[in-house]
């Protein structure tokens, strides 16, 4: 959610830090994200399920690549 929601509102992800303690938005809130980045008009739970698995596997990815890294942010900035 923390992602996405900062995306939406096209925040600069760079920076951005993920603390899985802190809570943001509501569980509508979050529903309703999830369904407007699903992609389906209509998913089922399991479509649901299945793209929110498949989004953490990327972040988490992501997060750990020296790609990604602050380190690499002046070579690859918006990476």
């Amino acid at each position: 959610y923390q992602y996405l929601s900062r995306y939406k509102r096209q925040e600069n992800l760079d920076r951005f830090l993920f603390i899985p303690e802190r809570t943001e938005g509501t569980g509508k809130e979050c529903l309703k994200l999830l369904l407007d980045f699903c992609g389906r008009p209509s998913p089922s739970w399991t479509e649901l399920s299945n793209f929110t698995h498949f989004l953490n596997f990327q972040l988490s990815k992501c997060e750990k690549s020296v790609f990604c890294s602050p380190a690499a942010g002046k070579d690859f900035q918006g990476f």
